[in-house]
């Protein structure tokens, strides 16, 4: 089951984090901010077991790919403290949402952690111990490897724009809210941010679950950062206008031929700079890149419900005024019946991307060879 409570949006420095372990008396419990609740209110929800964080993570409360890996961490290490079948609890988390490969790892990760202490004779005990340590290892990487993007990444936009006043079009979310640090693509706009060196942050809505209007526009006013938010169909004129420096965005698998899949919207961003010629950068760790993946026509895209699209569904503290509900609890804006195409990501070619941004440095041009080259330096890399 999950609890929640709430607390008031304070400061920047109070924000809550996205995702915690905690053991209270009555036993460990995976604590999330609850991101569908955003911005109007900070709740989090307080997951006791491995099917309430599945639930978490498919209705969005829980998102991003390097934040839902260290989620699948930590839920494998609830079930094993907890004494629930650990192999169960593995595969309902990595199969709650099939595009991100952070997830499936971070699950992998744990399990293996557990499995190898069974084997070493730990007993249950010592392997739940050494399930939640590599949970909180993965937590840790992360937040390194989100601080490392973020310099690698501000190091290329200075190389690509000399002169400073970067004027950034981003998409979707990808800052603390998806990472144990402060992000990857928002990360570097940050960095950008601190160093003097932005001049205006471009935010897409990101339309239909509104993850820019709700959690990148709330990350930047928290920042003091410069923003300005667009509706997706905006963005061509605001390239025709020349007023588009740089694309950055994240990625939920970057497949062996350095193909991208992420937040639907992408690939048209893609397109729209390579006819503009402006950069179009992916950030994202090392664990995003799935070598097992061939190419983007081999990347599984989740197709999510059609209400997300024919109905606007408004925060659960929002009450809904006039209208009645739809078939999804939200407020109808297409005839009933209607059919919707939802998919949650698309893929963008390598061609039309200018460098993948990682904690172990940026691959430019993208090949396939230079992300083979990129993970063979990485420890963090396993293809099991």
């Amino acid at each position: 089951m999950a609890d929640q409570y709430a607390q008031t949006p304070g400061s920047a420095s109070s924000m809550l984090p996205s995702l915690r372990w905690e053991e209270p008396p009555e036993g460990p419990v995976v604590v999330l901010l609850d991101q569908t609740r955003l911005p109007v209110e900070e709740v989090e929800l307080v997951c006791t077991d491995v099917p309430a964080l599945v639930r978490a993570i498919q209705t969005l409360a829980v998102r991003g790919a390097p934040l839902l890996g260290i989620a699948g961490a930590y839920g494998v290490a609830l079930a094993a403290v907890r004494g629930y079948d650990v192999d169960e609890a593995a595969e309902l988390l990595a199969g709650a949402r099939p595009t991100a490969v952070n997830l499936a790892y971070g699950v992998r990760r744990a399990a293996g952690a557990y499995r190898v202490a069974l084997e070493k004779g730990a007993g249950r005990e010592g392997a739940a111990r050494a399930a939640l340590a590599e949970a909180r290892d993965l937590h840790r990487e992360d937040a390194e490897a989100s601080a490392l993007m973020a310099g690698h990444g501000l190091a290329l936009l200075d190389e690509l724009l000399p002169g400073g006043g970067h004027r950034i079009l981003t998409h979707c979310n990808t800052g603390a809210l998806v990472s144990g640090g402060e992000g990857t693509a928002f990360a570097v706009a940050l960095e950008a941010h601190r160093a003097g060196r932005l001049r205006r942050l471009w935010v897409d809505e990101t339309r239909p679950l509104l993850q820019g209007a709700r959690l990148t526009a709330y990350e930047a006013a928290r920042s003091g950062m410069a923003y300005t938010l667009l509706t997706d169909n905006a963005a061509g004129s605001l390239f025709a206008a020349g007023e588009v420096d740089a694309v950055l965005i994240g990625a939920d698998r970057i497949a062996a031929d350095g193909s991208v899949a992420n937040k639907v919207g992408s690939y048209p961003l893609a397109v729209l700079a390579r006819y503009h010629h402006v950069p179009f950068v992916v950030v994202a760790p090392i664990t995003t890149i799935d070598l097992r993946t061939p190419d983007g026509a081999s990347i599984e895209v989740e197709q999510r419900a059609g209400q997300e699209v024919t109905e606007l569904t408004a925060p659960p503290q929002v009450a809904a005024g006039g209208v009645g509900p739809g078939a999804g609890g939200g407020l109808p804006v297409a005839p009933l019946g209607t059919q919707a195409y939802n998919p949650a990501f698309d893929i963008t070619p390598p061609e039309l991307v200018t460098a993948i941004v990682t904690e172990q440095g940026a691959v430019s041009p993208v090949t396939g060879a230079g992300i083979a080259e990129l993970c063979a330096r990485s420890r963090q890399v396993t293809i099991s």
